[in-house]
């Protein structure tokens, strides 16, 4: 008989009564659209970062890419845990070439302002889903006391300091998800 991660003992389906609890573990895998935003907050650490459970998926690899263009080394260590670590804190511009491929890359901006203080994120390419502007995106960093501009197709972003504020991400297309973790 084949294992499974769980085992169902004793049960009357006609009736669905159950002699005995669901038992047993399920692995789960990680999230793609949670592991994204967390390398891209590795930016912050001071320290190596070390990530488990993220996923092997072109998405992921991509932003491996452009953190490297940030200067961070991305690993992946035999367990399948992702490891990053900056090795190079002086990188702040994130060019078309590698944005352009997944838009999730643009949430470099606000860990590269908060750490580094100046980001240039090319505009991220356009997306199978629809229109999803980084207006509110900007209008965050902007309420936080980031300094910005777009020239030739990149956000250019200075601060010296954020602060933080109560800001609402609202906008006429509804809300930002991935706005908040910028």
């Amino acid at each position: 008989k084949q294992k499974t991660a769980y085992e169902i003992k004793e049960c009357d389906w006609s009736s669905d009564v159950c002699s005995s609890d669901l038992e047993g573990t399920v692995g789960v895998s990680g999230s793609k659209n949670a592991a994204l935003p967390m390398m891209a907050a590795a930016i912050l650490a001071e320290e190596p970062v070390r990530l488990a459970g993220v996923p092997r998926l072109a998405d992921v690899e991509t932003l491996g890419w452009v953190l490297g263009e940030l200067g961070l080394e991305i690993e992946r260590a035999p367990g399948g845990d992702l490891l990053i670590e900056t090795v190079d804190s002086h990188r702040t511009r994130a060019g078309w070439k590698l944005v352009r491929r997944m838009r999730a890359s643009f949430c470099v901006l606000g860990p590269l302002l908060a750490r580094r203080g100046r980001a240039v994120v090319s505009l991220p390419g356009g997306c199978n889903i629809g229109p999803r502007p980084v207006d509110l995106h900007l209008k965050g960093l902007a309420a936080l006391g980031a300094d910005l501009k777009v020239e030739h197709g990149s956000v250019v972003a200075r601060a010296s300091r954020l602060v933080g504020t109560t800001i609402d991400l609202g906008g006429p297309r509804g809300p930002t998800v991935t706005g908040t973790a910028n």
